[in-house]
């Protein structure tokens, strides 16, 4: 009896040694194979990261130099989607922001700190001249200004709007007429006339829209302004 108690003995000790070999190397196999998949995961990962382009600030196609602000903007699109301006990844007027409105869109911002000073817009179709050169002459110097066009920016325009802009470094603004789209931005007391400036005339011939030429579209880097 002893014996065949011992064999017995012999006999579970082998089954589960057997049964813990089996079992850890079958536990082994999936600890390789999920080791496996996560490195293939990160490794994916990674390839995605590294193919991925970079986005810079306000969306634009490439990083702006030290001392600069990145800005981006564009008109309206006829009379159904507002103006949009974007400085340093800020929007600063929108549609969803529910600031922006027919005529001309204006944005002041403060050329040494890029921080946000006003935002109005002022209706050149319906509305008058004179608040929006009241607005104009209290501009401060060293403020960058971004206007853009929405609907009709023009109708209400006279010589003394067109010249007080034109001050501001726009070269456009003088020929801007009945819902042509335009976008510029400038700066009050610059010497010469501003780079960043795109105007598309209203013409039946060309209009993308039923009575509106299409969207301006403009992006740049605004140098910061030094003491």
């Amino acid at each position: 009896c002893f014996l065949t108690g011992a064999a017995k003995l012999v006999v579970v000790i082998a089954i589960f040694l057997l049964t813990f070999y089996v079992i850890s190397q079958v536990f082994e196999i999936k600890m390789d194979a999920n080791l496996g998949h996560i490195f293939a995961r990160s490794a994916l990962d990674a390839a995605a990261r590294s193919t991925k382009p970079p986005r810079y600030k306000c969306g634009i196609s490439k990083a702006c130099p030290e001392k600069h602000f990145a800005f981006k903007m564009s008109s309206g699109a006829a009379n159904v989607v507002g103006p949009k301006i974007c400085v340093e990844d800020n929007v600063l007027m929108s549609g969803v922001k529910n600031n922006v409105g027919r005529g001309i869109n204006v944005a002041l911002v403060n050329g040494k700190t890029g921080e946000l000073l006003d935002t109005k817009f002022f209706d050149m179709w319906g509305g008058d001249v004179a608040p929006l050169i009241e607005f104009l002459k209290t501009i401060q110097d060293g403020t960058i200004v971004l206007m853009a066009t929405y609907d009709d920016g023009a109708t209400k325009l006279n010589e003394e709007a067109r010249k007080l802009i034109a001050e501001l470094g726009s070269t456009s603004i003088t020929n801007l007429g009945f819902r042509d789209n335009w976008v510029f931005c400038g700066g009050k007391g610059i010497k010469t006339k501003s780079p960043f400036e795109q105007h598309i005339k209203n013409n039946k011939d060309t209009n993308k829209y039923e009575g509106w030429p299409e969207v301006v579209e403009m992006e740049g880097c605004i140098p910061q302004k030094q003491d």
